[in-house]
């Protein structure tokens, strides 16, 4: 096994993994980079179909300390996405750090002195001093289940490519999130038909509100329950009831759930080019039957039913994942059982992720040097302080800016927590059992 035991290994290099490198790369954390893909990107270089353009806005998805060209639009197209992380990586260097078409199997933690095991896909083996796990979440697919067979085309919002696939043909589209959005507009453009199954109700906001984007509004910097009225009377005024466009009414409070913002599902509504239904009660070949018992026949279907959060190179269950989408980690990024393992950016940003990227980077680096002056994991000497796991996957922006100039000042303290901790275990400890009554060496004891 090659040792790179004074390093650590960064797991993928979208826009979260490059962030993490530039802030590791500042601080002087000496770092490897292993990305599957053969460019920078993430899902922007690979899993976002030919037409997308972002929901939120530029100056809300770009990096705060990186702004996109003054030339593109409120509204990037997936290309520009793709080459403006592209530049990223090759204005701060980092590609000199990337493997590409370097796929990670298996990370595993070595109780005996913290650090990390880690395989590759051609067999290669290395350990790390520790791993930052950045793979993203736009691509464990997941697929609702239903009564019956489908025999028409059957796939995934995130193997949808380019409007041929769906070109002349009836489409269903099930879900009511932005890729579902997108998908059924192409297909009232494109489609002999574009029909769109909704399970509940949900929040559809235009993109542009009063000339700006949705996402730069004044209202974004206030309390959550203060943007709620604000919003609903401004959606009111704008939109006007759900009911009349066909759809019903949200089952929710707005950002309960993470809103869909398009503009275009409401004009191709209003224009008949959609129709929704209800959610699915079952299959007959290529009838769809709904559970109002409306029925319809369809040539292809498209799943707009999101992703999972899941970590397949890490042993089961060593980051605990609630519902399918909640990481169960402290502070975002760290567990209270292993040291050096963190997991970065699982959460779901209510709108454009960019200026949490920065200073979230800029953060873990310091977490990780804390670490180093530490014999307690950071996560469990943050659970004994209190802190307390997500119990969702959303993020709204502001508070989390908010709560990471905090956790800055703050974070020393945490040393001197830790030396209290390990002198509390220390006189809780029991004596030490005879050696034949003595455990296993690689168990671990905190």
């Amino acid at each position: 096994m090659e040792e790179r035991a004074e390093k650590f290994l960064i797991v993928g290099a979208g826009p979260c993994g490059l962030g993490v490198a530039k802030a590791l790369k500042e601080a002087g954390i000496a770092y490897d980079q292993a990305e599957a893909d053969t460019d920078v990107g993430g899902n922007w270089y690979h899993g976002v179909y030919e037409t997308a353009h972002i929901i939120s806005s530029r100056k809300t998805t770009e990096y705060a300390d990186f702004p996109m060209p003054a030339d593109y639009p409120d509204f990037p197209s997936r290309k520009q996405m793709s080459d403006y992380y592209k530049l990223y990586a090759d204005t701060f260097g980092l590609r000199e750090n990337i493997e590409f078409e370097t796929k990670v199997v298996m990370c595993r933690p070595r109780a005996a002195d913290d650090r990390w095991e880690v395989e590759f896909a051609g067999g290669a083996q290395r350990l790390y001093k520790g791993v930052i796990v950045c793979n993203g979440h736009h691509w464990d697919r997941r697929f609702p289940e239903y009564e019956g067979a489908f025999t028409g085309e059957w796939l995934h919002s995130k193997d949808y490519r380019n409007p041929d696939q769906i070109a002349g043909k009836r489409v269903l589209v099930i879900g009511g999130g932005n890729s579902a959005c997108d998908v059924v507009s192409e297909a009232a453009r494109v489609g002999a038909e574009a029909h769109l199954s909704l399970r509940r109700g949900y929040w559809f906001l235009p993109k542009t509100l009063f000339g700006r984007p949705s996402a730069e509004s004044w209202a974004m910097h206030l309390p959550v329950f203060l943007q709620r009225m604000i919003l609903k009377t401004m959606l009111r005024v704008v939109v006007g009831r759900y009911e009349d466009y066909g759809l019903p009414h949200p089952d929710h409070k707005l950002f309960e759930h993470h809103p869909t913002v398009s503009s275009e599902i409401l004009h191709y509504l209003k224009h008949g080019r959609i129709k929704p239904h209800r959610d699915i009660r079952r299959f007959d070949g290529k009838t769809v039957e709904f559970v109002d018992g409306e029925r319809i026949e369809v040539d292809a279907i498209v799943c707009a039913t999101g992703f999972f959060v899941s970590f397949p190179f890490l042993p089961e269950n060593l980051v605990p994942v609630e519902n399918g989408n909640i990481a169960k980690v402290y502070a975002g990024c760290v567990l209270a059982d292993y040291k050096n393992i963190y997991v970065f950016g699982t959460q779901q940003v209510r709108y454009g992720v960019g200026p949490l990227i920065t200073p979230a980077a800029r953060l873990l680096a310091k977490i990780i040097k804390l670490q180093d002056a530490m014999e307690l994991p950071i996560g469990l000497v943050m659970k004994e302080s209190g802190a307390r796991l997500p119990d969702t996957h959303l993020v709204d922006p502001i508070a989390s800016l908010r709560r990471m100039r905090l956790a800055d000042r703050t974070l020393p303290l945490l040393l001197r927590r830790e030396k209290k901790l390990r002198r509390k275990f220390a006189a809780a400890r029991p004596p030490a059992p005879s050696p034949a009554l003595r455990p296993d060496p690689e168990m671990r004891v905190y």
